[in-house]
């Protein structure tokens, strides 16, 4: 069972986390209806390393752009440094938001945002939110093109991705939207500012609750990395092709259904 309940784990974690419904939500939710314990803030954020590792292989040509220094064209070149930079500003209010209320509310998600009710009214929230940014107009805004500006009011909302319910890749990808993003690149960009954010936020976990680790056992946590680090795979490929043709609308649906069946097992 314990093998079983670590695999599922992984597979809520890797079908959930790029897809713009909420891991931590369905973390939570999905265990509580099952009757399986509630993996918490810990495990939860330990085996989003299996994401992490997926959102690394999927991307891995245009990682090894960024790290090339052989590109031919200055105007690529430039672009590549831009990017870079434009992740490194945009990681910075989830990292400033999430190490606040790590170092000095260590109990806040736990005790309110956590709860499933917080949860349910989150979900509706962002299910208008989302509404609003598929009935956008069309975007011009690209990765080639962008200002840091723009990449900067992304990362802004990146980090109420820290609260239960948001979705980090729908609220990202909604802003950029809503700012006049392209479908395709808004997805993109989203998914590449989660490198930093998602293993800051796995590594910050791993270190805070090492004295913990002894009550994981490896083996079953171990199944739970491959089958969120697959599922993951499966999620990005789907979101990418789904959602630059189809926007956000199925998601939309989704999330006002899974808010009322919350509200209606309190």
């Amino acid at each position: 069972m314990e093998y079983l309940e670590f695999i599922l784990y992984g597979i809520i974690q890797g079908l959930t986390e790029f897809i713009p419904v909420s891991s931590t939500a369905h973390l939570k939710v999905i265990s509580s209806l099952l009757g399986l314990n509630d993996p918490g803030t810990s495990l939860s954020a330990i085996i989003q390393l299996g994401s992490v590792f997926a959102l690394i292989w999927y991307f891995r040509n245009d990682i090894l752009k960024l790290k090339s220094q052989s590109t031919i064209k200055i105007s690529d070149n430039f672009i590549n440094l831009r990017l870079l930079r434009s992740i490194f500003f945009s990681t910075l209010p989830i990292v400033f938001l999430g190490g606040s209320i790590k170092l000095y509310f260590p109990y806040f998600f736990d005790n309110i945002f956590r709860s499933n009710l917080s949860i349910a009214i989150v979900s509706l929230f962002m299910a208008m939110f989302m509404y609003i940014a598929d009935s956008s107009k069309k975007g011009f805004i690209t990765i080639s093109n962008h200002k840091y500006r723009d990449s900067f009011l992304i990362g802004c909302s990146q980090a109420f991705a820290v609260f239960p319910g948001f979705s980090r890749s729908g609220v990202t990808i909604s802003t950029a939207l809503i700012s006049g993003w392209e479908r395709g690149n808004a997805a993109k960009f989203s998914f590449l500012l989660g490198i930093p954010a998602i293993s800051l936020a796995a590594i910050v976990e791993f270190i805070s609750s090492f004295n913990k680790l002894s009550s994981f056992t490896f083996i079953p946590l171990f199944f739970g990395l491959i089958s969120t680090f697959f599922s993951s795979l499966l999620a990005i490929d789907f979101l990418l092709k789904y959602f630059s043709s189809n926007g956000l609308k199925i998601f939309i649906i989704y999330r006002v259904i899974f808010a009322v069946v919350i509200l209606l097992n309190l």
